[in-house]
């Protein structure tokens, strides 16, 4: 399975948010970053490959299917977009909101309601909160809720829009442990927006970086994420530097003009 995207383009009211954005084919199994500075695409990306913002393209795939024309909600069944907020304060237990989320297409028997929800609870570590209400949650937990609604169909590909957003540094690497290992376990492609460079180092397959609503740089992520696509993509002097546990971080040294 891969998605393709090739010669992107979306204008948002009088402005061109992507100009012929275009990418090697994406493939399962992997968690790929897209980063950036502010205001260069990043959301909008996401939004357009989920079918919610109009875009054109000469090459919008997934499998080979032609996702052109085809409406958000009709891409749902394989394509599941997370926007930056966690699910607010509703008054419904966690089981309740799985029972809910996998209701809404009705592509699964009801009998296999029950072990589906269970089954995806067990998966993120949230069967001990299933009787637990939204609204009791921290934000770290809803969005870990929000996860689970999205895995109730078992789409292809998972459009995470800064997950990371508000959460706490636990919650930021439970998260992020559970996207890469439903990636792997699940052979999904999950796209992922992060401002945390050292958390895409840690996690993240392959980087795609995007400037002025295109990409400057796709690939590995140890190989992409160099002193000078950091320069030119964020303008900052940084390097990437081995920490005593071997671990690649980035570390800023200066700013670069603007």
């Amino acid at each position: 399975m891969t998605l393709e995207l090739t010669d992107l383009h979306c204008t948002l009211g009088s402005r061109a948010v992507l100009q012929g954005l275009s990418a090697t084919p994406l493939a399962k199994g992997r968690v790929v970053a897209i980063v950036g500075r502010n205001g260069t695409g990043k959301s909008t990306l996401m939004r357009a490959v989920a079918g919610l913002v109009p875009c054109s393209a000469a090459r919008l795939h997934l499998n080979g299917r032609d996702l052109r024309g085809v409406n958000a909600a009709a891409r749902a069944a394989h394509v599941r977009y997370l926007p930056q907020a966690a699910p607010g304060s509703l008054h419904l237990t966690v089981y309740e909101s799985l029972r809910v989320a996998l209701n809404a297409h009705r592509t699964q028997p009801a009998d296999c309601a029950h072990e589906r929800i269970t089954a995806t609870a067990t998966d993120l570590g949230l069967a001990p909160l299933l009787g637990r209400y939204l609204d009791e949650l921290s934000g770290g937990q809803r969005q870990l809720v929000w996860l689970a609604q999205a895995l109730m169909h078992r789409p292809e590909v998972m459009l995470l829009d800064e997950p990371l957003a508000a959460l706490d540094p636990n919650y930021q690497h439970h998260v992020m442990q559970h996207v890469r290992r439903l990636a792997a376990d699940q052979q999904l492609l999950v796209l992922v927006v992060l401002h945390d460079l050292n958390m895409a180092l840690r996690y993240a397959d392959e980087a795609l970086v995007l400037l002025d609503g295109t990409v400057i740089a796709q690939g590995p992520v140890h190989a992409t994420l160099n002193a000078e696509t950091l320069a030119q993509a964020f303008l900052v002097n940084a390097r990437v530097e081995r920490c005593s546990r071997n671990m690649p971080v980035v570390i800023v040294d200066d700013l670069l003009e603007l």
